[in-house]
């Protein structure tokens, strides 16, 4: 661990950024009686409604057993609504789920941006935001390497 890159360090503050920033997130959105995960969740289906369980899935970070449990409990709590159209089971919000993302997309908005708001000038914020992106993008076309084998 000696050999710690600036790359290695850039990436464990971030590790711990996002972590506080969740675990922040989850104590701050519990007024609306919601994780961060079903924030997210609620988030990406109100903006590509009506959308599958598969589609869901590749834009939220959680697994695809733990999104079937969400959907449940987002289901059974009346925020969204699975209807099947032949083989395709799409998902969409309800008038309840739009609600209650209306009543927290502010205010969850306004508690991460004060993470940067605070700290950063609005060109150090565009400059971590052009960043970020072009990291971000990288990242998605970056293979695995392979085992090496001695």
């Amino acid at each position: 661990m000696q050999n710690n890159t600036i790359g290695s360090l850039i990436w464990l503050r971030l590790m711990r950024f996002t972590n506080q920033s969740n675990q922040m997130s989850n104590e701050f959105l519990k007024r609306f009686d919601l994780t961060t995960a079903q924030f997210d969740v609620l988030a990406q289906i109100h903006v590509y409604q009506p959308l599958t369980q598969m589609e869901l899935a590749e834009k939220v970070t959680v697994t695809q057993g733990g999104i079937s449990r969400m959907l449940a409990r987002l289901e059974k709590e009346g925020y969204i609504e699975r209807k099947q159209d032949w083989k395709t089971k799409t998902i969409s919000l309800t008038a309840q789920g739009t609600a209650i993302l209306e009543k927290a997309m502010p205010e969850q908005l306004a508690f991460q941006s004060s993470f940067f708001d605070d700290v950063l000038t609005d060109e150090e914020k565009k400059t971590l935001y052009t960043l970020m992106t072009r990291v971000h993008k990288h990242s998605e076309k970056k293979e695995i390497p392979p085992e090496s084998i001695s």
